[in-house]
């Protein structure tokens, strides 16, 4: 009795380790899940988005695995031609390589990035941006007027961004020219994000701080009901934005 004992708390151990390791190894190596805290990527992303970022689209850095543990400099297993101009990716904040922030890639190695009267400008050409309607946002108490446009980038590449005004701290810059084997990356909600345009806060993000690119939504809630208000859970989730894919 007591060997059987025994032997069934082995194996339910192995399988624990087993079970660990295994997810260890999906979050290295193939997809890490977060969730968004901040209104920065609005309307692309929203507060109480969980999502899966792909660790192998840009292949990894010491910032894939747990911790940053430093196993060894740069990046291995991919290129910097795999970053695309329009990718949300996550990367780990340059001036404290430890933060999660994400943001849309719009500036590539060797651009001039500025921003005119709210436009982008990619090497002095302003980026195509359509006004699709305006509203008011109502958020702890304060309501927010916004302008919802399509912008396209110069690859092609669409995508929902939101502005306040024209003429707010971030609309005017100077020009900012990427250096080699770095980026420029700018939140959707232009007037609500600290991105590259703030190089004292974050600053152009260098190729091995990128974590990976943001896939799909896999879950998502409004954070408007208490963890014990059972009842309330079905009607605070946003159905239709599972396994949403990110453009």
């Amino acid at each position: 009795m007591t060997q059987s004992t025994g032997s069934g708390w082995g194996e339910s151990l192995r399988t624990v380790i087993y079970a660990v390791l295994l997810a260890l190894a999906l979050r290295t190596f193939a997809y890490e899940p977060f969730s968004i805290p901040s209104k920065s990527m609005v309307p692309t992303l929203l507060v109480g988005d969980y999502l899966f970022v792909s660790k192998f689209s840009y292949g990894y850095s010491r910032y894939s695995f747990p911790f940053g543990l430093p196993l060894f400099e740069g990046r291995v297993l991919g290129s910097i031609e795999d970053v695309e101009r329009g990718d949300v990716a996550v990367f780990k904040k340059p001036t404290d390589n430890k933060t999660d922030y994400i943001k849309r890639i719009v500036g590539l190695p060797g651009d001039e990035i500025q921003v005119v009267d709210g436009i982008l400008q990619v090497n002095g050409v302003a980026v195509e941006r359509e006004a699709l309607g305006s509203g008011s946002i109502a958020e702890a108490g304060y309501r927010t007027d916004v302008t919802e446009y399509t912008e396209t980038l110069p690859n092609g590449r669409q995508h929902l961004i939101w502005e306040e005004r024209d003429d707010a701290y971030l609309d005017d810059t100077e020009v900012f020219t990427v250096p080699a084997g770095q980026f420029f990356a700018m939140g959707d909600n232009r007037d609500a994000s600290q991105d590259s345009r703030v190089q004292s806060a974050v600053g152009f993000v260098p190729f091995e701080n990128l974590v990976g690119r943001a896939e799909f939504i896999f879950f998502s809630h409004r954070q408007s009901a208490e963890l014990w208000e059972v009842w309330k859970w079905p009607q605070n989730i946003r159905w239709g934005r599972l396994f949403d894919g990110i453009d």
